[in-house]
């Protein structure tokens, strides 16, 4: 087993004003934590209140880390500033380029921005505390994300405020009128929220198949687990809901105690399909076939289209007799020249299933209305489909 990566940094007795005074040291060395996976930054330096937004923009594009001792919301201002700087010197894309080739730049300025911004760093104490000045109390958040404190840590300060803001949303949760007023879904750090609720309308309204018992479900990378909720609350009486991630069967399994579900609900993974088979089948794979580049990007990218075609490939083997399978789209990728209508239905095609009825909506979210968004033609243009598919 690999060492656990580390940072190297030189710091003096004057680079934590107001702070416990510590012995003096002139190198220390901290654990490196990143959820992206970055690697260690190889130089580190310490930055402040003093620090210029010019200067830790310099550094950070010569990818030097600045790790932070200064207030902490100056440290969010400072992050402020440097996105600033990055978003004056980006190059967009023609107002005539084809759609693929702006996505494709859109993704390398979104990775430009966040490996550049990756490198304000902090330190977490051995208790998941930040011993900054007006540091929020962040250590339930991060024991949500990281688990139980294993002695302290880096971690880039985008990371740490994307931790904050997940701990936010799990407490307050996502409204789902699909399940009815007031319900809510709690998303865990790391899993996708159902903040785009037209795919969750889609399987609360489409007609449930024919076969007789109808009562076995599966829902293929549930996530939240909320369309196994909806499955549940529309009669199935068992949803097995499967995962590869331990995080999403963590929170599917969590949202089904919270709604009263757990005789009905069986979250099981990681896997994509369970044993056994089911008189319906639902998968709602990420969208676009791109690489995701962090944990919550899994919800939206998946490679190559590799989730797409093991849940067409094994649907027919998993269904009971007049059972069908529900593929959730949204067509955003043709819109972008990243997938054709064709080779979806060749695909479908091939996995040996036909298409009996496909239902259609449009996006309700803010971004379809943003003209200011690169990807605005496609995005206004995108519709989302269930499609219904049987063997053929």
């Amino acid at each position: 087993m690999s060492a656990t990566p580390t940072i190297n940094w030189s710091e003096d007795q004057s680079a934590r004003p107001a702070q416990p005074a510590r012995p003096a040291r002139s190198t220390q060395s901290a654990h490196w934590h990143s959820e992206s996976c970055a690697p260690p930054p190889r130089r580190v330096v310490v930055a402040d209140d003093r620090t210029k937004a010019a200067t830790a923009y310099q550094l950070a594009c010569e990818g030097t880390a600045l790790l932070w001792r200064g207030d902490f919301h100056n440290a969010r201002q400072l992050l402020q500033a440097m996105g600033r700087r990055i978003d004056r010197k980006s190059n967009p894309a023609r107002p005539d380029a084809p759609p693929a080739e702006s996505f494709h730049l859109h993704r390398r300025a979104r990775g430009h921005r966040a490996r550049v911004l990756g490198k304000l760093l902090v330190l977490l104490e051995d208790d998941h505390s930040l011993a900054l000045r007006r540091a929020p109390d962040v250590r339930r958040a991060c024991t949500e994300a990281y688990g139980p404190p294993r002695g302290g840590r880096a971690v880039s300060l985008t990371e740490l405020l994307g931790v904050i803001g997940a701990h936010q949303w799990r407490e307050k949760g996502v409204e789902v009128p699909a399940l009815g007023e007031g319900i809510r879904i709690h998303p865990h750090y790391g899993v996708f929220s159902p903040v785009r609720g037209e795919y969750v309308d889609l399987v609360a309204q489409a007609p449930l198949p024919s076969a007789s018992g109808r009562a076995r479900a599966f829902d293929l990378g549930t996530g939240t687990g909320v369309l196994a909720a909806v499955l549940a609350r529309r009669g199935l009486t068992h949803v097995v809901a499967t995962d590869i991630s331990p995080r999403a069967l963590a929170c599917a399994r969590e949202n089904a105690d919270r709604l009263g579900l757990t005789d009905r609900i069986e979250a099981v993974g990681p896997t994509l399909y369970p044993e056994g088979r089911a008189d319906l089948v639902v998968c709602n794979p990420p969208w676009l076939p791109a690489r995701p580049t962090s944990t919550v990007e899994q919800g939206v990218y998946d490679p190559d289209g590799t989730m797409l075609h093991g849940f067409l490939h094994g649907l027919a083997a998993h269904l009971n007799p007049g059972g069908e399978g529900w593929l959730i789209l949204s067509d955003l990728a043709e819109h972008l020249g990243l997938r054709t209508r064709e080779s979806l239905l060749t695909a479908i095609t091939t996995a040996g299933l036909r298409v009996t009825d496909r239902l259609d909506t449009t996006p309700h979210h803010p971004r379809a209305r943003d003209t200011t968004d690169p990807l605005h033609r496609a995005r206004a243009a995108e519709v989302t489909s269930l499609w219904r598919l049987i063997p053929d």
